[in-house]
């Protein structure tokens, strides 16, 4: 007498259907858990544009006028 077990998704090839439903499942938790993590890491800030990295720099002092005008000037021209 079989046991209600030992079907063909067990002796045949079913455990190997098993093990990529259960390799795809674990892999996909792991992508989406790394890039959460990444992305919780590195923040991006969605709205800012080329003229406003450029206004920032001229606030904090990391360029002058003549290179700031000069930088949104090149900016409008594009």
């Amino acid at each position: 007498m079989t046991h209600a077990y030992w079907n063909d998704w067990y002796v045949g090839w079913g455990w190997f259907l098993w093990f990529g439903v259960w390799f795809l499942l674990i892999s996909s938790l792991s992508h989406w858990g790394y890039s959460y993590r990444y992305s919780r890491r590195f923040p991006t800030e969605p709205g800012k544009t080329a003229l406003d990295i450029v206004k920032e720099r001229y606030a904090r002092g990391e360029i002058d006028r003549e290179a700031f005008d000069r930088m949104k000037l090149d900016l409008a021209a594009k």
